[in-house]
């Protein structure tokens, strides 16, 4: 399970008060076991809080060095003897569980991302997200289909790859009273240092406002390339803009922008994410046409639930249930896995009791895949019968 940005706060505040609060922080950390190269490529200073940016920074990029910056903290002398040794330590173990799935699977293929997290099918997506990865020319990705169909629901596989793949989605919601001013803004926020001060060229009512959003568009991209993370921006809900937002215009020089840093920067280059994102929408600038990858979304089914039950109890039975001969064994597998799908599909309807399956109708919501939609209810349900399911071990 990633870690998520409050808790990264933590890991550089001790890092900066125990690890690195040294004068000679290069000796430091090889003193505690960081390799010599990766120490090298390290630009530190005499300023303690920089340098442990920069190290988090660096660390972040793998989830091994991931482990091995927790690991640092946990075996360090003065940590070890204060409370706070404990957040560490279930840090480490939630990374050394991700390093392990890490080297153990196929992670384009994982159904089950953390804890009783699951994402269901999108088989396509799979596929399309493992050649947007290995693709470098590629850097967009357009992700359609019908309302309420899991269009959304692609973020949190992303955030899954991400820890695994060595990138940092950067997230924006879109809606009817969004701007581009106000999308630049938040995108500027994950890829600039708030400490630094800098703010982008944004327009305002007084100026002409495109050429100030291109220059905008250009210097968030920009900083992005520069950073330390590798970053993906995800645009969603873009079916909810209203058709005469300025943010459309956004999009597409936001895409021409991160097209034309990819040849000159093709390993530290951004890419673009957008859910929600129909043919009959605005076309993006032509010369994006070889740079697109596409998905289309659809709602997961009875059969998908079936086979992600088939897959998780097989892989996964219960003790009683391993001691039987293979015949009974299976009987009982085959009647866990109907039950399970009885009652999510059950919960998913609206009928059923599965636990945190909810009770909404699916008809309301944020015009995306919001809290009643029936994806929404169909997940739920399925994480509360693989909780329900752990019960019996």
């Amino acid at each position: 399970m990633p870690l998520e940005t409050p808790e990264w706060d933590k890991v550089t505040e001790w890092v900066r008060e125990y690890l690195l609060d040294s004068t000679d922080p290069y000796t430091r950390l090889r003193h505690a076991g960081f390799p010599p190269e990766f120490v090298g490529g390290l630009p530190l200073t005499a300023v303690s809080s920089r340098n442990a940016r920069v190290l988090v920074q660096a660390s972040r990029r793998s989830i091994d060095a991931q482990v091995r910056l927790l690991r640092a903290l946990v075996l360090d002398d003065r940590l070890a003897t204060l409370p706070y040794v404990r957040d560490a330590e279930e840090y480490l173990a939630q990374l050394e569980r991700d390093a392990e799935a890490h080297a153990s699977q196929d992670v384009f293929r994982t159904h089950l991302l953390r804890g009783a997290e699951v994402f269901l099918d999108r088989e396509d997506l799979r596929e399309t997200l493992r050649a947007f990865v290995a693709d470098s020319d590629k850097s967009v990705l357009l992700v359609d289909g019908e309302p309420y169909s899991g269009r959304s629901y692609t973020y949190t596989f992303i955030r899954h790859l991400s820890q695994h793949e060595g990138f940092r989605p950067a997230r924006v919601l879109l809606g009817p009273t969004m701007t581009a001013t106000k999308v630049v803004r938040r995108l500027a926020a994950f890829v600039s240092d708030p400490r630094a001060g800098v703010v982008p060229p944004v327009p305002t009512d007084l100026d002409d406002p495109l050429p100030a959003l291109d220059e905008a568009v250009h210097w968030v991209v920009l900083q992005a390339t520069g950073a330390d993370d590798l970053f993906w921006f995800v645009l969603d809900d873009c079916d909810r803009l209203d058709p005469g937002s300025d943010v459309w215009d956004l999009i597409g020089q936001l895409a021409l922008a991160l097209y034309e840093h990819a040849p000159v920067h093709r390993a530290q280059a951004p890419r673009l994410v957008l859910l929600g994102y129909g043919e009959a929408m605005r076309q993006l600038p032509y010369e994006l046409r070889h740079s697109l990858c596409r998905d289309r979304a659809r709602t997961a089914g009875p059969d998908d639930v079936r086979a992600f039950f088939d897959r998780y109890v097989r892989e996964r039975p219960p003790p009683s249930v391993s001691a039987l001969a293979a015949e009974e064994r299976e009987a009982a597998l085959a009647g866990l896995v109907d039950v399970a799908v009885e009652e999510v599909l059950a919960a998913a309807d609206g009928t059923g009791s599965t636990d945190g399956a909810g009770g909404t109708d699916g008809t309301g919501g944020d015009g995306g895949d919001g809290s009643g939609s029936y994806m929404r209810r169909l997940g739920t349900a399925v994480e509360g019968a693989v909780r329900a399911y752990r019960a019996l071990r």
